[in-house]
This record gives C-alpha cells, sequence and structure tokens, in this order.
C-alpha cells in the first residue's frame, strides 16, 4: 500500500515538489475551484466523446490542462459519492452509504476542515444532498435536497431559507462569483466548491434553451435493446429508458389532469415558474404534447421517442452547465487568478445515455463508474495532456492537502495526484479499484454489489437477496455484454481478481468481508 504524503516524507516525486514549493513561495499557495455536477457523463462532454453534442468551456479545461482517461468513482450515487470526495474515504468508512437512509457525520473529518486549519479560505455554493448542513467551510449557500432548477431555493449559514428568483446553475455560479470577487479575504488562498444540481433528472432546459437541439437526431447506442442474457442484476433493475421513464416526468409529455407515477412532482417543479415563464416554457412543450398523442406510438417507437427526448434536454441543460463554466474560468482569468489556481470538473458519476436501454447510475459497469475529470493547472505545473492511471474520488482530498501544503491524514484511503499532475508515473501506483454499492431495495432497484476493476478485468459479486458474480473483458467486451463468469478458461483470471478484491477489502477494512466471502 503507497503512503500518502509526498510533501512530507518522500523523494517519490521531486519534480512535483519543486513545482510546489514554487506556488507556495510568499504564501501563494495555490487556490482550488473544484467544480461537479451531478450524473454529466463523459459521453456528454466533446473533450471525451464528440458523437452528441459540443462542450467548448469544458473543453478549454481540458485542453489547457489534463484530462484523466480513467477516473471512476467508489460508489455510483450522489450522496455517497459526496461522502467519498470530501473525507478521501470509501463509504465503509465515512459511515455515509446511500440516500435513503443515511446522515452524513459532519464531526468527522474532511478535507475543507484541514484547509481550514492551514490558513484556507472555504466556501460551498450549491448542492450538498448529505442530510445535514456542511461543517468546515468559512461560507456556504447550499439548496435543499436535490433543489429545483426554476427560482430555486437556497439555505443560508444563518439558517434561514431563501428564494431566488432564475434558473438554478446560473444562480450557483453568480454567488459563487460574488464570493471570490467580494466576501473572501484575498489575503488568504482558498478553496471554492461550486456544486451543481445539473445534469440530474428530470432534465429542465433554461427557457432560452428549449429549441436547443431540437433538430438532433440523436444515434441511438448498439446495446440499446439489451436482452440481459446472463446479467440476472441488470435484467432486474429499474431504470429502463422503455419501461421506466416516466412520460411526464422525464419526457414532459404532459396535459393538466395526466396521471403518471411521477406526474404530480412534475406539476410542482412546474409551478415554481413564474406566470411569464410557465407560458414560453408550456408554448414549448404543449406542442410536442399535441403531436405525441396524434402520433400513436408504442412499443419500439415509443422507447426511441423517449430515448430522443430524454437526450435532447439532457445535452440543453449541459449546455447551460457549459456557458457557466466559461463564465468561471473567463473571470478568473481576468483577475489574474488562474496563475495560480488549480481548475478541477468532475462529476459525482456518469450516467447512461440509453447504454443498456438504461437512464440512471448505480451499477459498478462502466458508463456510472466512470466519471468525466479535467483540471486547469497552476502555471507553477508544466503538465499537459491525457493522464491514463487508474484514478477514484477518494483521490481528491489528499490531492486538494497537497495542493495546500498539508500532510494527509494515514487514515485516509485516496492517493495523491500530485506526482501525476507533473508528469510522474510511479511505480506503486494503484492496479486496481474497489467500488461497493448499497442501496437496495430502493429507487431503479440495482442489486446491492461490490468488486474489482483492473486496466482490463472486472469482477463484480451482487449479493443480499441474491448471491451471484460477474466477470468482464474490457478490452474484448467495453460493453459488458458477455458475463465470463464460469466460463471455461478464465479460472485463474477469476481467482486473481478475487484474491485483489479480498486484499483491497482488507485494506480498506470493509466489514462485508467478514460478512460475505
Amino acid at each position: 500500500m503507497r503512503k500518502h504524503s509526498v510533501i512530507f516524507r518522500t523523494m517519490t516525486a521531486m519534480s512535483a515538489l519543486g513545482a510546489l514549493a514554487s506556488c507556495q513561495k510568499a504564501d501563494k499557495r495555490c487556490n482550488i475551484v473544484f467544480i461537479m455536477t451531478d450524473d454529466h457523463t463523459a459521453q456528454m462532454m466533446s473533450c471525451f466523446d464528440d458523437r452528441h453534442i459540443h462542450t467548448p468551456n469544458l473543453d478549454r479545461i481540458a485542453e489547457d490542462g489534463v484530462r484523466f482517461t480513467n477516473a471512476f468513482v467508489a460508489n455510483s450515487l450522489s450522496g455517497p459519492s459526496r461522502a467519498c470526495l470530501l473525507t478521501g474515504k470509501h463509504s465503509c468508512a465515512n459511515g455515509f452509504y446511500d440516500n435513503s437512509t443515511c446522515v452524513f457525520d459532519f464531526n468527522q473529518q474532511t478535507f475543507p476542515k484541514l484547509l481550514q486549519e492551514a490558513g484556507y479560505q472555504t466556501a460551498l455554493v450549491g448542492k450538498l444532498h448529505l442530510e445535514a448542513n456542511p461543517t468546515g467551510f468559512d461560507y456556504w449557500e447550499i439548496i435543499p435536497g436535490q433543489g429545483d432548477y426554476y427560482n430555486p431555493d437556497f439555505i443560508r449559514m444563518d439558517g434561514t431559507t431563501s428564494r431566488e428568483e432564475g434558473y438554478l446553475t446560473n444562480i450557483i455560479t453568480d454567488k459563487s462569483i460574488d464570493w471570490l470577487e467580494n466576501r473572501r479575504d484575498k489575503d488568504k488562498p482558498f478553496c471554492i466548491m461550486i456544486h451543481h444540481k445539473a445534469v440530474h433528472r428530470n432534465w429542465l432546459p433554461e427557457l432560452k434553451y428549449l429549441r436547443e437541439y431540437e433538430d438532433k437526431e440523436f444515434e441511438l447506442p448498439d446495446n440499446f435493446y439489451d436482452d440481459y442474457h446472463g446479467r440476472i442484476a441488470a435484467a432486474e433493475q429499474e431504470m429502463s429508458i422503455a419501461e421506466d421513464m416516466d412520460i411526464a416526468y422525464d419526457t414532459k409529455v404532459y396535459r393538466k389532469g395526466d396521471n403518471t407515477r411521477l406526474s404530480g412532482t412534475y406539476e410542482y417543479f412546474l409551478s415554481r415558474l413564474g406566470e411569464d415563464e410557465r407560458k414560453v416554457y408550456d408554448a414549448f412543450y404543449d406542442s410536442l404534447t399535441v403531436d405525441f398523442h396524434a402520433s400513436g406510438l408504442k412499443d419500439k417507437e415509443l422507447a426511441e421517442y423517449k430515448y430522443q427526448r430524454y437526450m435532447r434536454d439532457y445535452a440543453k441543460v449541459v449546455k447551460s452547465l457549459d456557458d457557466n463554466v466559461g463564465r468561471v474560468l473567463d473571470y478568473l482569468k481576468e483577475k489574474g487568478l488562474d496563475r495560480n489556481t488549480l481548475v478541477v470538473y468532475t462529476s459525482d458519476q456518469g450516467f447512461y445515455m440509453g447504454e443498456h436501454g438504461w437512464f440512471d447510475k448505480r451499477f459498478m459497469y462502466e458508463e456510472s463508474m466512470r466519471t468525466p475529470l479535467v483540471m486547469m493547472l497552476p502555471e507553477c505545473f508544466s503538465r499537459k495532456g491525457d493522464i491514463t492511471e487508474l484514478v477514484q474520488n477518494i483521490d481528491f482530498a489528499p490531492t486538494f492537502l497537497e495542493i495546500a501544503g498539508v500532510e494527509v491524514p494515514s487514515d485516509i484511503h485516496g492517493e495523491s495526484l500530485l506526482p501525476l499532475l507533473e508528469g510522474e508515473s510511479p511505480e506503486d501506483w494503484r492496479k486496481s479499484l474497489y467500488y461497493h454499492f448499497y442501496e437496495y431495495p430502493a429507487e431503479h432497484m440495482v442489486k446491492r454489489h461490490f468488486g474489482v476493476r483492473t486496466d482490463r478485468y472486472k469482477l463484480i459479486h451482487f449479493y443480499n437477496d441474491k448471491d451471484f458474480w460477474e466477470l468482464y473483458d474490457l478490452q474484448a467486451d467495453p460493453a459488458e455484454m458477455r458475463n465470463l463468469y464460469g466460463v471455461k478458461g478464465y479460472e485463474d483470471v477469476t481467482e486473481e481478481l478475487k484474491s485483489e478484491l479480498y486484499r483491497l477489502q482488507e485494506q480498506y477494512d470493509d466489514p462485508i468481508r467478514w460478512i460475505i466471502r
């Protein structure tokens, strides 16, 4: 197991140390701008995948900095993912396993607290989704729960809640720039977490972009009509576009009085629009609704219609997000802050854009376990281009601490990315990743599972109400369509992966190892 502190203990990355020392002269420690979105998948970010949409401002970060081609999460669910990044620890250690039953314990160690102790100003604006008010921040404004896209509420540090006029993604950016410009102590280094609701379900667009992408036909994934052969959990989920996507809530096909499972929630969301705003919204979606009911679509035609509507609305929400990332980058450049600021863009997990016929996340399969990650580095770093090593969201905490010159506590599970940011390729860098998903039974009914991923293989153990394994050769089968567990010729691979899985469970002290073996 690698030790964590490059700065204070080892000579592992001397060039990184040199750059860091340069950044820290005269207390010019690197600032950190950490932009995170919800459910934004790499397939919908053009620096990773240019088939669907163009994201010029997000691409700026990759073009001027680094792109991580193998970035993953430890638990593909909003709250648990956020707990992992705050603590640098897997769910089994930070105590936040799922969105249904857990409340995050802010008495525990988090990287913002450690940055505060080291003299950093810390701020959080936007989504938290940990069922508790944050600590470790000099300033925060958060949205309640999932928040609202239109005219959202914000919870303030004094405990009051205010309703803000406008589109949520714009407002979060407004508040973040306002803190940077007017509220912080400009003699201190800072870390601001700009955390968006976008691109979370149900993908309500900014009104000015309602007609964006309406002329685009998105390509249907090759496995959209997956039959889930040999994959029990995949067959029993409830996240199918065809079967589980709500026609009113998700695709906005809705007439007053229509009754679907989520139509009431959808009407509540729309009730937050002002009278004039609602007219603009209805003028667009009402015409689509009329056309839909006249079409008589069913079966495959209906499934593919829902897919297109989903993709278009998702893309519209990304467009506003990309605009706002550009606003932050422009502000940093205008103020000269870009020279000494690490800008990180990522999502709390990936998302299915029709692969396997799905939306949502949760599974350890690639589309949800993988997350986009790009960084724009301070000028004292010279690294540009792709970073191919296996990294995980538990790595953010130790990275930010080392960037700030703070020694990384020994109980943190993640690894600092600092050597990678300086072009090092440590021989002892991790060769595998651990994953554990807990939320079952719950929304979308994805079964509990844990597993290990290497550069080529993935082994998954589903447990709880069922007990079965899945094995994938990611080189031969990147779409994870063929379960190789028990197939002749893969016995040695399976045993090696099981040994690595149990080693990781021991390393991270996951108690599941005492229950299921």
